[in-house]
């Protein structure tokens, strides 16, 4: 059994919207945030990042404060929205309502435009929580992610049908804590 807390990153310099695999910034904001949101938590044993800058520099930050070890994990990356990254629901509400529509219903079974298919997505979070499991059974690990992989692993955690995936709210520095067995099972921690 490993024990996962989540940790969303804090808001960036880009502002919302659909960042995917763009490398935005955090803002000063951000950074406050994602601070307030760790302080008293811990403790871990070691920190996972996405390599994104907007979860990689805060991670960096935090491992160099507690003298933990940080790796870098790719499958822990944002979900790739295609043509769809960087641009607003309200922009995607004027020029592709039915698509966005589709997408909100149930984004299993419709693909932004050159975005990556979420049951590729699934299948990459799922395998990097798995090599995690694998190699520190028994540690704390602090995840610093992004929303849609949060959003991922609570509604497997929760037991949500996969077109509910985008019901579940996360939000900027926002904690979750999910304890992972040997099988593959999530479970949310108080």
């Amino acid at each position: 059994m490993v024990h996962l807390e989540l940790l969303r990153h804090g808001e960036t310099e880009q502002g919302g919207g659909l960042r995917g695999s763009l490398d935005d910034a955090l803002t000063e904001q951000g950074w406050t945030q994602l601070r307030s949101a760790v302080q008293g938590a811990g403790p871990w044993d070691r920190l996972i990042s996405s390599p994104l800058q907007r979860c990689a520099r805060f991670a960096e930050e935090v491992a160099l404060a507690n003298a933990l070890p940080l790796h870098y994990e790719a499958g822990l990356q944002e979900l790739h929205f295609g043509d769809w990254e960087g641009r607003s629901a309200a922009e995607l509400m004027d020029s592709d309502a039915d698509a966005l529509g589709r997408f909100w219903a149930d984004p299993y079974a419709f693909t932004p435009p050159n975005g990556e298919p979420l049951l590729q997505f699934e299948a990459r979070v799922l395998a990097a929580t798995q090599r995690l499991q694998q190699r520190h059974a028994g540690e704390r690990l602090l995840l610093v992610t992004h929303g849609g992989v949060m959003r991922l692993l609570l509604a497997r955690a929760r037991g949500l049908p996969r077109q509910d995936l985008l019901q579940v709210n996360v939000g900027y520095a926002q904690r979750f804590r999910l304890s992972l067995d040997a099988g593959g099972r999530l479970a949310e921690l108080p």
